[in-house]
Parts: C-alpha cells; sequence; structure tokens
C-alpha cells in the first residue's frame, strides 16, 4: 500500500486451503487480500498460483505470518494443528464451516487470538486490521 510516496507492507496472512478453483472462497480471500496489496502465502493440497502467489503444500517454513485464515475443516486441519500454532501468529480466523474446538482451545492457551468471522466480509466492511 502506498501513502504519500511511502511503501507500507502489510501484515502476511496465511490462507488455508488454497485452491486455483475461483469458485472456492479461499480462492476469493486470496483474490481480495491482494487486491488491498496484503501479503499472502497460499497453502494447499496441490501446487499451482493464483494471481502471483504460488500454493504452496505440506509444511513449509514460513515467518512473521500475522493471520492465518481457516479454510479447512476441522478434520482437515488435524494433522496441521502443531503447525499452524508453531508459525506463532497474532490470530486465526475460522471461517463459516472451519469451526475446530481442539485448535481453537490450543491457540487460546498459547495467546493467539481466536475469531470466528469469514474474512471476505471483514475485508469488505474495512474490519480485517482489527
Amino acid at each position: 500500500m502506498r501513502v504519500c510516496g511511502l511503501l507500507f507492507h502489510m501484515k502476511k496472512t496465511l490462507v488455508t486451503g488454497a485452491s486455483e478453483n475461483p469458485a472456492r472462497y479461499s480462492n476469493k480471500a486470496i483474490r481480495l487480500l491482494r487486491s488491498l496489496d496484503y501479503e499472502v502465502v497460499a497453502l494447499g493440497r496441490r501446487e499451482g498460483k493464483i494471481l502471483d502467489v504460488e500454493i504452496l503444500t505440506g509444511k513449509p517454513q514460513l515467518h512473521d505470518v500475522d493471520t492465518i485464515t481457516m479454510y479447512l475443516g476441522a478434520k482437515n486441519q488435524e494433522p496441521y494443528e502443531d503447525y499452524f500454532l508453531s508459525l506463532n501468529p497474532r490470530r486465526i480466523i475460522f471461517n463459516p464451516g472451519a469451526g475446530n474446538p481442539s485448535l481453537e482451545r490450543k491457540a487460546h492457551e498459547a495467546g493467539i487470538i481466536v475469531a470466528h468471522e469469514c474474512t471476505l466480509v471483514l475485508l469488505r466492511v474495512g474490519a480485517y486490521d482489527h
């Protein structure tokens, strides 16, 4: 984002369940985040690309993740719970259908903000950074 000629870097968001399918909400979130100049890392089952964002697989080593926005169901989150916590994000957004009491409890205990929100709505109403 440019303000008065200066470049400000938005906080990094990890989008889980990333898919090249434009009908998927994870894809829509990546597109909207990028249109608003957020730095995005995408994690999916298959490698691919959405705009300028490479879809990574596995458990890549990441740093400075502010927000994880969850588009995986609880069952698909299970193998990644410790990985997500190891990234030490400021918050995890559980989008509709992605609630996971186990991960939510662990995140809360680790001091990570847990939000049950829709990332797309937060972005559209200007409340994403709150």
